[in-house]
């Protein structure tokens, strides 16, 4: 990977691909609230390196649209393929040189239990890149994703049968997590490196059939483009947007509602056979008159509050408790998280509450 001296003025007039860049940046910037020392994961592929140069356009002014802003690098060698560590070194050489500072490669283990290596790489990335961010005090870590990636995730999500929140898609800005580039194409990213003199590395990866992002990039985004016809990628981030404003809107109206409803015990301590771990309470009435969207919603924060991965198969049979037919549990959920209903006490009284969901963590 080389580039340009950009110590030299620029005479030549700007590409419409790094305008674009740029701009994307900017408007993540903002929308984050103007960070002022950054982070930029780059594997040296086109998108991130094209990212890289974007930020690094701002870093070497030392600020963005007269906010001050420090920008950093970090590289992530995965060791999944031979001749990695050499990548990821060359890769560092290229962002010192456009003037992001510091530039760190960070060699991870991926360990892949439980989960698919796309995961499980993921997971070992996110980790590194949030443990570097958090040592150098960074605001912001900028990620690389172009809507490409966006359509993808859709696609993936409609086949997998995964609700609004996953078709909704990744968020330009989310946590500690900007992603500037989801309305820039992965080509525009390739016109960027070319326009600044950048050598990207292409991961053979991307094209490998073992992984499915890879046949839906190889294989399927490109059939249903000469099928459909051109703008297939941009409908399905679109798609992404609308069912991300919708998700955000229900997220934050179930957690008002659960909040409002949600009883908290402590753990009891005792003998083995008499322990019970950290219990939240919901009442029954109050939780099935929600709408579906809502009640869903507040069932799962209650699971994963105490430590459990709700799924939709288990949600189901928990929402089922509310119909009090049939069995009042436990019903279990991964994570070690137990939910059952309360039953009507024989010595109640007529009009005594019953009823309630309990949730009982068993970690």
């Amino acid at each position: 990977m080389s580039s340009r001296d950009f110590a030299s003025p620029a005479r030549r007039r700007l590409h419409p691909a790094v305008g674009r860049a740029r701009n994307a940046v900017k408007a993540a910037l903002a929308e984050a609230g103007w960070p002022s020392r950054v982070l930029v994961g780059c594997s040296g592929g086109p998108d991130s390196l094209a990212l890289a140069a974007a930020v690094a356009h701002f870093a070497r002014r030392g600020s963005v649209a007269g906010h001050p802003l420090e920008a950093g690098a970090v590289v992530v060698d995965h060791g999944l393929q031979e001749g990695s560590g050499e990548i990821a070194r060359t890769t560092a050489a290229t962002l010192a040189e456009l003037g992001l500072s510091p530039v760190r490669v960070v060699a991870v283990e991926v360990q892949q239990v439980g989960e698919g290596p796309e995961a499980a790489a993921r997971n070992a990335r996110l980790a590194a890149l949030e443990a570097e961010a958090q040592s150098w005090g960074a605001g912001a870590v900028l990620l690389g994703h172009t809507l490409d990636d966006q359509a993808e995730q859709v696609l993936l999500g409609l086949a997998r049968g995964s609700g609004t929140r996953s078709l909704g898609g990744m968020r330009s800005v989310r946590g500690l997590y900007l992603r500037p580039f989801l309305g820039l194409r992965r080509a525009e990213t390739v016109d960027v490196c070319f326009a600044e003199g950048l050598e990207p590395w292409f991961d053979p990866t991307n094209e490998d059939p073992r992984f499915m992002r890879s046949r839906v990039r190889v294989g399927v985004m490109p059939f249903l483009e000469s099928e459909l016809g051109p703008g297939v990628a941009e409908g399905l981030a679109r798609t992404a947007a609308i069912l991300g404003q919708d998700a955000d809107y229900l997220d934050a109206e179930a957690l008002r509602v659960y909040e409002s409803l949600a009883e908290r015990l402590p753990a009891e301590v005792g003998p083995p056979a008499a322990q019970v771990g950290p219990t939240i309470l919901l009442p029954g009435e109050e939780v099935r008159a929600l709408p579906g969207a809502l009640r869903s919603r507040v069932l799962a924060l209650a699971v994963v509050e105490l430590g459990g991965q709700p799924t939709f198969e288990r949600l189901a049979a928990v929402e089922r408790l509310l119909e009090r037919r049939g069995s009042a549990g436990p019903i279990e959920v991964p994570g070690h998280v137990s939910v059952r209903r309360q039953p009507r006490r024989k010595d109640a009284v007529p009009g005594a509450e019953y009823g309630k969901l309990v949730f009982v963590s068993h970690r």
